[in-house]
């Protein structure tokens, strides 16, 4: 079936603050997406729904079977998959209106203004504060809104952040959370339920909607703070304070870098079943970058990451190593660092970390 854009967009052109001339808008328009996750994807799909003309999504991240009961738009046999990829097809069989660009990669310093350059409106569905803030601070050099989400357990945020106004531009990030408070657990960390994250995902689509189709009153200047468990929210106004002046000297200084968010060389990493296989080898030395770890086999040494000086390490080439630690972050970065000084070293970082050992 071959539907026509008046079929499949008739409830929505209907509406008399919409029409045709509103529904040609969202046709029109082009909006980035970063993070496919339980935000992302949801609004990928609502969006596509909707009738935006050009969608790009960034993930860099597969899909996990911890991820399927609040991203819906996955299936079981989808785990392991590229979330972009994955999500980019599944909008492709249900809205034919939208062109659909995927990009398997996080978003750094180095690409963010390439990626948002041709976009009409950017969406944070990220669970990275550093992205956040690299995308806020991206937005507000280059004159583009952000439609901004988060969660926290029950709670979720929603603010339209940089949009125009008569002569600057509305409130950003840093104007509603000035300090960058790492250490704020994420989904993974806090645990959340499903329907926040569906409710904040679908009124940051309003958001999008209304910023495209200019109709209704935008989340400017002001950052809407929902609570699942009470339904109950208030809004927090804004001033607007930090200058693109004052971006552009944090944007100078600050690296934006998440470990979390390093895609991984798969060749450097070694999986909990052929480390099994290994472990007997005498020609294998496992390294511990963190102390304390609760490991169900011996380890030769522990260095802490903090620690990690290739200078005071005793290298045998002839010997296999491994890195190991809890989720398998600080070891890949050891064997980044081993990598760089003996490219031939068969140094492995151990895939997912303890945790993840079967």
């Amino acid at each position: 079936m071959k539907p026509t854009k008046n079929q499949l967009f008739k409830r929505q052109i209907t509406l008399s603050e919409i029409g045709e001339v509103g529904q040609e808008k969202l046709q029109n328009a082009s909006v980035l997406i970063v993070g496919c996750g339980g935000l992302g994807s949801a609004i990928a799909v609502y969006l596509a729904s909707s009738g935006i003309g050009k969608i790009h999504l960034i993930d860099f991240d597969t899909v996990d079977i911890s991820n399927l009961h609040r991203q819906v738009f996955y299936n079981l046999s989808d785990i392991g998959k590229p979330k972009a990829a994955v999500l980019a097809s599944f909008i492709k069989e249900r809205a034919p209106f939208t062109e659909v660009i995927f990009y398997n990669k996080a978003v750094t310093k180095e690409t963010v203004f390439d990626l948002i350059s041709t976009i009409d409106v950017v969406v944070d569905g990220t669970d990275s504060l550093l992205t956040k803030y690299l995308l806020n601070d991206a937005c507000v050099l280059k004159n583009k809104p952000l439609v901004y989400g988060s969660l926290y357990k029950f709670d979720g945020y929603v603010a339209s952040f940089n949009l125009p106004q008569q002569d600057a531009f509305s409130a950003n990030l840093r104007d509603a959370f000035p300090i960058m408070t790492t250490d704020i657990p994420n989904c993974e960390t806090a645990g959340t339920l499903n329907a926040i994250v569906g409710i904040i995902a679908t009124l940051q689509v309003n958001e999008v909607l209304k910023i495209i189709t200019e109709i209704g009153k935008p989340l400017q200047n002001e950052l809407l703070i929902y609570n699942s468990l009470n339904n109950s929210q208030l809004k927090m106004k804004l001033t607007s304070n930090f200058t693109k002046e004052k971006i552009q000297e944090i944007f100078d200084s600050e690296s934006y870098f998440d470990e979390n968010c390093e895609v991984q060389n798969v060749n450097w990493l070694i999986s909990s079943a052929e480390l099994k296989e290994k472990l007997l080898d005498d020609n294998l030395e496992i390294i511990a970058v963190l102390p304390n770890l609760k490991l169900p086999f011996q380890v030769h040494q522990t260095i802490p990451i903090q620690e990690f000086d290739v200078a005071k390490i005793d290298i045998d080439k002839t010997k296999t190593y491994i890195m190991v630690c809890q989720k398998g972050l600080n070891s890949y970065k050891a064997t980044s660092v081993l990598k760089s000084h003996f490219p031939d070293l068969k140094v492995f970082s151990l895939a997912g970390g303890i945790e993840n050992y079967q």
